[in-house]
């Protein structure tokens, strides 16, 4: 007698092929496409979903070439996805574009503020004007850690 006789013959086990995770898309990836390599990104319902139009009509808003046809896109939201993409990506002249992104500018003055009042930005920015030069500098004296400041020093000797 065998185990098989008992049991029955052993079925076939099929393994599932193994399935991939699809990593996230970038918006700077769909950006890179519009821009220079002219790769269609979407192919199906996931890879519209990861398309995000105000991340992307800003990154091409930096650029003198690709500001009109962002705007056009940033002025109809309602429109698909994919049909935005389309537009953008056939409308846009490939090239290598370097665009810098525009950031804040700090003021030494507010982040004295800042520290010394513990306001946020937007209080500093309101209290800035009540404040002249004097008293300004006055604040940063105050706010010196101490230790050792040779430059400040006369020489000795």
């Amino acid at each position: 007698m065998d185990v098989n006789d008992i049991f029955g013959q052993p079925e076939e086990v099929i393994i599932p092929e193994n399935k991939y995770v699809e990593t996230a898309i970038s918006p700077f990836d769909f950006v890179n496409a519009i821009n220079f390599n002219k790769k269609n990104l979407i192919i199906d319902d996931w890879s519209e979903k990861q398309y995000i139009p105000y991340i992307v009509n800003k990154a091409l808003s930096y650029g003198a070439d690709t500001v009109i046809p962002a705007n056009e896109m940033n002025s109809r939201p309602h429109i698909d996805k994919k049909l935005q993409f389309d537009f953008l990506i056939n409308s846009i002249r490939p090239l290598k574009r370097y665009n810098k992104w525009l950031k804040a500018e700090k003021i030494d003055s507010i982040e004295v503020i800042k520290k010394y009042y513990g306001y946020s930005t937007e209080k500093a920015y309101q209290v800035f004007p009540l404040l002249n030069q004097d008293m300004i500098d006055y604040l940063k004296e105050k706010l010196e850690k101490g230790g050792n400041y040779n430059a400040k020093r006369a020489p000795s000797g």
